[in-house]
C-alpha cells in the first residue's frame, strides 16, 4: 500500500500491546498493532524508515483518543479534531473501508452481511482481503466484522486482540477468554 513522502508515525503502549500510528499530511494514516500482519515496510526496519513525530498534533489527537478508549472513557474512536485518510488503499479498498465505518461501536456484522450491505454478495472473499488490510485498526472497524454465526475469524492484529476489542465494546460472545500469546508467558 503506498503511504506519501511526508508520513510520520509514532507508537504508544497500550493494554492490546504497542500501537504504531502513522499521519499523513491529510490526517490520520494508519494504526496497526506492533507485529500486525500488514505492518507497512516503512515501520518494519529498526530505525523505521518514516521519521518519528510524537508531537505532530494528528499524532498527539489520536493517541490521546486511543488512551480515552481503552480506559472505558469512550465506546468507540472518534476522529476529533483529524481526519481519517484512507487513499493509501485502491478505491475498492476504500470503498470497504469506509463501510466499515458504518458498523457502530456494540454491533458487529459477518463478512457476508456486510458483501450484501455492498451490493456484492459474490465479493465476500474479495472484501474479507480488504477489511484484512486496513490501515486504521480500530477506527475504522474491521475488528466488528465476523465470520458466519458470530464465528470470530480473521483480525490481523490477532484473534485474542479482536475478542478484547469487541468486549471493551460491549459485545458478547461465545468465545474463549483472550490471552496476548506474550502475557501468556506471563
Amino acid at each position: 500500500m503506498p503511504f506519501g513522502p511526508q508520513t510520520v508515525h509514532t507508537h504508544i503502549a497500550t493494554p492490546l500491546g504497542q500501537v504504531w500510528l502513522a499521519a499523513s499530511p491529510n490526517g490520520l494514516c494508519g494504526c496497526w498493532f506492533e507485529g500486525q500482519s500488514h505492518l507497512p515496510q516503512a515501520l518494519q526496519p529498526k530505525p523505521p524508515l518514516w521519521p518519528e513525530s510524537a508531537n505532530h498534533p494528528v499524532l498527539k489527537k489520536a493517541a490521546k483518543e486511543l488512551q480515552r478508549y481503552f480506559a472505558g472513557d469512550a465506546p468507540a474512536l472518534q476522529a476529533s479534531g483529524f481526519d481519517l485518510d484512507i487513499s493509501s488503499g485502491s478505491p475498492f479498498q476504500q470503498l470497504v473501508w469506509t463501510t466499515l465505518l458504518s458498523i457502530s461501536a456494540g454491533s458487529t456484522v459477518s463478512y457476508a452481511a456486510l458483501s450484501h450491505s455492498m451490493g456484492r454478495p459474490s465479493a465476500v472473499r474479495a472484501i474479507a482481503g480488504a477489511v484484512a488490510r486496513n490501515p486504521l485498526s480500530i477506527w475504522v472497524p474491521c475488528h466488528r466484522v465476523l465470520g458466519s454465526n458470530g464465528r470470530l475469524t480473521g483480525y490481523a492484529g490477532g484473534l485474542w486482540r479482536k475478542t478484547a476489542l469487541l468486549r471493551i465494546e460491549g459485545v458478547t460472545g461465545n468465545w474463549p477468554d483472550a490471552i496476548a500469546p506474550a502475557m501468556a508467558t506471563a
